[in-house]
């Protein structure tokens, strides 16, 4: 990182004070969000119509996605059909880094199951799952019906099953699956944040990079370079062509 400006230095009860009044703003925003939370719990469902999806045992309905629990959470995952690993979604790669068996246990111990669907190919999307070392059920919708079409992907749905009945409960899309990200929510917290140039920071701070562009280094996804040292050639943002990584909610 290049020399930057950083936060003015003051006495230890100084930053105490200024700790304790940003306390405050942060006790409020956590309010907020319970109160987003409790409305969230209250919005109305929708019935799903029968729709079928691909895994490994071939077409399954979205009933048996559920494993035999009551809720499930689906990320759809952007794919490119065809294309190599590493041009691949950086964006969607990001939210699946945190999605391991002890999350999808906590998960499980509330009720809910957790899968990603792709409108990709299963047998390319399951070789990418494979690649990346993942265990997550992953499903190709690329036969289903438009009940489970997506902008292109980035998309995060929870369901809810009543008997044999299944019923769409929530959604949301762009700045809304960062929840996914714990690598986001820790930056937050870091005196330079994200150093992404759409950040309201003090004059001089690092702010080299647009929204989500350094998830991609040197042709690949991040994540991948701890799965493989092989090169890879350049790589553009699939994920900023589709909208997935600007910053509004």
């Amino acid at each position: 990182m290049q020399d930057s400006a950083t936060p003015r230095i003051v006495r230890r009860d100084e930053w105490e004070q200024a700790r304790a009044e940003l306390l405050v703003q942060e006790k409020a925003h956590t309010n907020a969000g319970d109160k987003l939370a409790a409305a969230r719990r209250r919005l109305p469902m929708t019935p799903m119509e029968p729709v079928m999806v691909v895994g490994p045992e071939g077409a399954v309905p979205l009933l048996d996605v559920f494993e035999g629990r009551r809720m499930l959470i689906v990320y759809h995952f952007m794919w490119n059909p065809g294309a190599p690993h590493e041009k691949q979604c950086e964006g969607c790669t990001h939210t699946q880094v945190a999605m391991n068996s002890v999350v999808r246990a906590y998960l499980a111990e509330r009720d809910v199951s957790y899968a990603v669907f792709s409108s990709g190919p299963w047998d390319e999307i399951a070789a990418y799952r494979d690649f990346m070392g993942w265990t997550t059920p992953w499903y190709s919708t690329s036969d289903s019906s438009d009940l489970l079409a997506t902008r292109d992907g980035g998309d995060l749905r929870c369901y809810l099953r009543d008997g044999d009945q299944v019923y769409q409960t929530y959604e949301t899309t762009q700045r809304g699956i960062e929840a996914m990200m714990p690598t986001l929510q820790l930056l937050d917290l870091t005196p330079y944040g994200r150093q992404e140039t759409w950040e309201e920071s003090p004059d001089g701070w690092p702010q080299q990079d647009q929204a989500g562009s350094w998830w991609r280094r040197d042709g690949r996804p991040v994540a991948q370079w701890i799965r493989t040292d092989e090169a890879a050639g350049p790589g553009t943002s699939c994920c900023s062509q589709n909208g997935e990584l600007t910053p509004n909610p």
